[in-house]
C-alpha cells in the first residue's frame, strides 16, 4: 500500500547574513606583535579607532563591546608573559585590542540541514488544535564548521506549518567549565579513548577521587614540565585536557530570542563542528527535560556527547561513556522503559542496536536489532531521531543508504515493553529525494534528526541533500497499519 506523504511549502535555507563575532587567534608570535602595536597608540587615537570600528559593527551584534572585552581577556597569559598588566588598560584599549582578535563568522552560509523537532515548553496563546514547536538545525559555515541553531514554528489544526519571526542579533553563550570530575568515570573514558595507562596515570595519580578543572590542568602542566616525554607521550597527556574541556555549561542571556542563540563549538573535541543533534523531550515523574545527543568532531576523531536543558537558556554538556557510544547515530528514548534509560545506536556503522542503562551517560552491552534488509538500505541503516511513543509501539523513523549512496527515510515499529522486538518495518522507503531535491551539498539525500506526532499526523522535518530543510506530514494511522501488515 502506498503511504500518502504531504510535502509542505515551508523551507529553511542557508542565510549568509547570520553572523557571530568569533574569537580569532593567529598564533602567539603574531599576537605579541599586535598587542605591542596597539600599546604604542595614544589614548586619543585608540578612542578614534574604536569609534570607527563600533560604527561599522555595533548594529550587527548584541553587546559587541562585551564581546571585544572578553576576547581581549583571552590574551591574559600573553600579557603576563610580556610583563603587561591587563588591569591597567582602559576599557577602550581593551576593546580595541579585542577587535583585532575577532572576526565575523557566517554560521549558516553553507548549509542549514538535519533538523530535529520538539514541543515548545511554552504553549500559551494558541488556537484549538495548534502546537508550538522548536526546531534545531545543523548550521554549517566557512570551513564546514557546524553549530546548533534554533527556530520556532506553529503547527496549525489543518496541518499547515507556520514559521515564527527570527531575531536579528545572534549571541554565543557564556561558557562555564565543569567544576568537579569523578576520577573513576574520567579514567574510564580515557581508556575508551585508548590512552595507555602508562600515560594517563602520570596525570591521574596526582589527583583526588573528585577533582576540579584547575586541579587537572595543574597536574598536566606538572607532568609536561617535569618529565622528559616523547612527542607521543606529550600528545597523549594533552588529550587528557581535551577530554576535560568536553564538560561544560552554556548560559544565554535572558533577553535573547531562541532564534538568536547559537551553540557554537567550544572545546578542542568540537573544533571542526557540532554535528546532528537529536533532541527529545524526556519525561520522568511528570518533569520534562530536553536532551540531545550529538557528535563532536575535531577533524580527526569523534566524541559522542549529551546536551541537557529545561529552558533553552541554560545547557549542560558532557561526553557519553561506554563501548556502545563510540560511533555516531545515537538516539535517546523519551522516557525510561522498565526503569532504565534506552538508547538506539549504530555501533558498527552498518546495523541498528539498542542499549539499556541505569545512567543516562554510560552505555554498555549494545544489542543488534536490525540489519540492512531491503535494496534501499543495503549499505547501512540508522535512526532519524528519538523514537515516538504510540499505542501500537515505538515508532522509529529510520534512514537507509542504497545504490549510488542515495539516502532514503523509512520507519520501524518496536514493542512498547520490549523495544528489542521489532513489530514491523517498511519494505519501501517512506521518503526519497524528489527530482528537484537531488541537488545540494551532498546529492541524493533526505535525512532527519527527529519528528513528532500531532493531530494524528507524523510531522517530519527533513534535510534536502545536506543543503536546506523542509517538512513532510504522514497520516499516522496509515503508517502504523502498514508497519503492522
Amino acid at each position: 500500500m502506498r503511504i500518502p506523504v504531504s510535502r509542505k511549502s515551508l523551507e529553511y535555507r542557508p542565510d549568509s547574513s547570520r553572523v557571530v563575532a568569533r574569537y580569532f587567534m593567529n598564533g602567539e608570535e603574531r599576537a605579541v606583535q599586535m598587542i605591542k602595536r596597539i600599546m604604542e597608540v595614544s589614548d586619543q587615537d585608540v578612542h578614534l579607532m574604536l569609534i570607527k570600528t563600533l560604527r561599522q559593527f555595533a548594529r550587527r551584534h548584541r553587546n559587541i563591546s562585551e564581546v571585544l572585552i572578553r576576547h581581549c581577556q583571552n590574551l591574559e597569559s600573553i600579557f603576563m608573559a610580556q610583563g603587561l598588566a591587563m588591569d591597567d588598560l582602559s576599557e577602550e584599549r581593551k576593546m580595541l585590542i579585542g577587535s583585532y582578535f575577532t572576526m565575523e563568522f557566517a554560521i549558516e552560509s553553507a548549509a542549514f540541514f538535519n533538523p530535529s523537532v520538539m514541543e515548545d515548553p511554552v504553549q500559551e496563546g494558541l488556537g484549538e488544535g495548534e502546537k508550538r514547536i522548536i526546531l534545531s538545525f545543523r548550521a554549517t559555515g566557512e570551513g564546514h564548521i557546524s553549530s546548533i541553531v534554533f527556530r520556532r514554528a506553529v503547527i496549525h489544526k489543518n496541518g499547515d506549518i507556520e514559521a515564527m519571526p527570527i531575531g536579528t542579533q545572534i549571541e554565543q553563550a557564556r561558557i562555564i567549565k565543569h567544576k568537579k570530575y569523578s576520577k573513576t568515570s574520567f579514567t574510564e573514558k580515557l581508556k575508551e579513548m585508548e590512552i595507555p595507562d602508562k600515560y594517563s596515570t602520570l596525570v591521574m595519580d596526582n589527583l583526588k577521587d573528585e577533582f576540579s578543572y584547575p586541579d587537572l590542568i595543574d597536574s598536566i602542566k606538572t607532568v609536561l614540565t617535569n618529565n622528559h616525554l616523547s612527542l607521543d607521550k606529550q600528545k597523549a597527556v594533552e588529550r587528557i585536557a581535551w577530554l576535560a574541556d568536553s564538560y561544560y555549561e552554556i548560559h544565554f542571556s535572558m533577553d535573547t530570542d531562541i532564534t538568536e542563540r547559537v551553540i557554537f563549538p567550544v572545546s578542542e573535541a568540537e573544533s571542526n563542528g557540532i554535528e546532528d543533534a537529536r533532541f527529545t523531550r524526556f519525561e520522568e515523574n511528570g518533569v520534562h527535560t530536553y536532551y540531545a545527543t550529538y557528535t563532536a568532531f575535531n577533524g580527526r576523531t569523534i566524541l559522542p556527547k549529551l546536551l541537557e536543558t529545561k529552558d533553552f537558556y541554560n545547557f549542560h554538556v558532557r561526553p557519553l561513556h561506554g563501548e556502545g557510544v563510540q560511533n555516531k547515530n545515537l538516539a535517546l528514548f523519551p522516557r525510561k522503559v522498565n526503569g532504565q534509560y534506552v538508547m538506539l545506536a549504530r555501533v558498527d556503522g552498518i546495523n541498528n542496536y539498542i542499549m539499556f542503562s541505569d545512567r543516562i551517560n554510560v552505555w554498555h552491552d549494545p544489542k543488534k536489532i536490525q540489519e540492512p534488509k531491503y535494496y534501499w538500505e543495503y549499505i547501512q541503516v540508522g535512526n532519524c531521531g528519538s523514537p515516538l511513543e504510540t499505542d501500537e509501539g515505538w515508532l522509529v523513523i529510520t534512514h537507509g543508504v542504497g545504490p549510488m549512496r542515495r539516502y532514503s527515510i523509512g520507519a520501524t515499529l518496536l514493542d512498547l515493553d520490549d523495544p528489542t522486538k521489532e513489530i514491523g518495518r517498511l519494505k519501501e522507503p517512506l521518503l526519497v529525494p524528489l527530482e528537484e531535491e537531488r541537488e545540494g551539498y551532498v546529492p541524493n539525500v533526505v535525512y532527519s534528526c527527529g519528528a513528532l506526532i500531532h493531530n494524528g499526523q507524523l510531522v517530519l522535518p527533513y534535510a534536502v541533500s545536506d543543503y536546506y530543510s523542509r517538512f513532510a506530514t504522514v497520516p499516522l494511522d496509515v503508517l502504523l497499519k502498514e508497519l503492522k501488515a
